[in-house]
Order: structure tokens, then sequence, then C-alpha cells
């Protein structure tokens, strides 16, 4: 099924700043998922669904993967011209696939199945084309991590004694698809809560090898670590806070210096709030940090220290260009914000 719909040059509710944002026609629930690749942009979510862009959002093609309609697609990743690999799960557990098409969508490719009650697909991050790292809430008492050197064609799971057993209660969240991120030649990081202690999972070997490391960020069943991102593999920011009170300007804000060694607290964002997904601006002139929440988005200039309110509207994950922001959320919309801040 496939639909084409031109872009909304207008504002909807509660988007006061946004320059563009579209409804996606064949899409009422949310997108979890985005990506950006020039004048590429992929969306996913609920109800196996879909979206992609080709023109820098002016025009939309959504569809269904057949095989996905139960599942969440909680992640999108662009890896060439056509070419994206698709995560998605049931929200009430049991099933977790990941896709592939090579043809803009006309074609989907199961890659990676597992069906176990406790499988919950979170969110993946990819160094180049081909190689790759996902991640699911513990299965059988482990995280489970899968890895991809193929560009999605094919996914293996790490062995699980290779990653930190999880505390008590401890998982991933998927509201944005960036509680995982990668940077340099082989380092990523996943942002865990659910537990008593938020922490960031680290490896420095493409995903062989994991190590835990504990954070200061409040915990619990619906709080942790929401968002992850770094610009080099010694300096990232960690964001999240409580979905169950989405508005709080409690502390959401942490910092590392040293590869996620060990994480500070800088204090709240901007706006204030749960902050469900974060990244930073591939090629801006400066350190250009995004966060977006329910209660919009901002960006900041020192690495989360201070922020810059910009948009009210309801956002689950975000994507960015050197000079755009895209948020995508609720009601299956996708808001384009260019020039970024930092470019005017």
């Amino acid at each position: 099924m496939r639909r084409t719909a031109a872009l909304l040059a207008a504002l909807l509710p509660g988007a006061a700043g946004a320059q563009d944002v579209a409804k996606v026609p064949g899409m009422d629930g949310e997108f979890r998922g985005l990506s950006v690749w020039g004048d590429e942009v992929w969306a996913s979510g609920r109800g196996g669904r879909w979206a992609r862009s080709t023109d820098g959002g002016r025009t939309w093609v959504s569809g269904l993967i057949p095989t996905a309609d139960s599942l969440v697609l909680v992640d999108v990743e662009i890896l060439g011209p056509g070419v994206a690999c698709v995560l998605g799960t049931g929200f009430e557990g049991g099933l977790a696939r990941a896709f592939r098409t090579g043809d803009g969508g006309n074609t989907w490719t199961t890659v990676y199945q597992r069906r176990h009650p406790q499988v919950f697909f979170d969110g993946m991050a990819f160094w180049d084309s081909g190689r790759g790292v996902a991640f699911s809430d513990p299965v059988d008492g482990g995280f489970l991590v899968l890895r991809t050197d193929d560009g999605c064609r094919s996914w293996t799971e790490v062995p699980a004694e290779r990653v930190p057993a999880p505390l008590p209660g401890e998982a991933g969240f998927a509201a944005s698809g960036t509680a995982i991120t990668a940077a340099g030649a082989a380092h990523a990081w996943i942002g865990t809560g659910g537990g008593t202690v938020a922490r960031v999972l680290r490896t420095t070997d493409g995903g062989r090898t994991w190590a835990a490391h504990p954070t200061p960020l409040a915990a619990g069943q619906a709080a942790g670590i929401f968002g992850i991102a770094f610009r080099d593999t010694l300096n990232g920011v960690a964001v999240g806070g409580n979905y169950q009170d989405p508005t709080a300007a409690a502390p959401n804000v942490l910092r590392t210096t040293d590869g996620g060694l060990t994480w500070t607290m800088l204090g709240t964002s901007a706006p204030a709030g749960v902050r469900y997904g974060a990244r930073y601006a591939p090629g801006a002139p400066r350190p250009a940090l995004v966060a977006v929440g329910p209660t919009g988005w901002g960006y900041s200039m020192d690495d989360g220290a201070g922020w810059v309110a910009v948009d009210t509207l309801n956002a689950f994950t975000v994507a960015l260009s050197a000079r755009a922001v895209w948020t995508a959320g609720p009601g299956g919309r996708v808001a384009r914000f260019d020039p970024a801040p930092w470019m005017r």
C-alpha cells in the first residue's frame, strides 16, 4: 500500500515556530524512528508503517510492511539512496523483527526474527553503511545485542556473557530509537533505565564486548535515559526523565568527557520535561545538540550545559542535518525546521 502526499507548508496547533509540518496520509499513529540522508528522509512507527521523502520533505510516500502490521517500527536508518533498515517490535512483547529494503520501500526482506515473551527492540545505530548494532530489553536474564557487518542483510547475536548483566528491572526505552548511538570507527553507547540506576553500556570494539557505567540520573519503572548522543568518541550527552510525569522540570541532562566512563549531571533541559530523543548535528560549524520530547524541542551549543527552547510540538524522535532539524511524533506528523537556529 503506497500513497503520496504534499508537505503542508503551514503550522499545526502546538507547532509554534515550525516552518513545515506534514501529516503523512495513512499514518494516524506515532512515528518513533527518523533518519535523514541529504534530501532523503525516512520515518517509521506504529502498525508497521513507514514514510519516505526524496525531496527534503516536500512530498511523501508512505507504506506498510506486510509482515509488520502488528509491530511498532521503533527505528529506521538510511544506509544509502533508497536503502533502509527498520526495527519492529511488538509492544506487548513476544516478537521482534528487522527488515531491509534496497528499492525505496517497494519490497522488504525480513533479515532477523526473534520470538520470545521478553524480546523488545529499543533502537539501532550504524558506524557506516555496512556496520551497525541494535539492542533489545533483557531476554532470559541478559540484554540482547545484535551486530551487522553487511548493511542489515543479516544480524548476529552478541554472546550474552560479553554484555553486562542487567540490574533488576533494567531495560531500554523505545521512544525515539536514540537510546543507542555510535561514533568513531567502533564506539557505541546504550542508555538504560527502569531499574534502580540509569546506566550506560559502552563498547569500543564494534559491539563485540560491552561494559556498564552508572550515571546520576534518576531511574525507576518509567524513568531513566531515553536518548544518548556523542559528537566524537569522548564527548557525549544523555537525556531522559520520567514518561509518567512528562512535564516535570527535573534534572535530566548528563554529560561525559571521557567516552562514557563517568557522567556528570548538568541540570534541566529546555523546554523542561522528559526528553525522548537527542542528536548532534553533523557538520555544524559548532557542536549543536537537539533534544525533543512531549513539550517540544530545544538546542544546546555547549554540550548540554545551557539550552534554548524553540518549539512546542510534541515529538518522539529527532534527526539532524548540518542546517535542518527534523522531528516526528504523534498523529503521523513530521516537522522540518530549516535553517536550524545555529545556521541563522
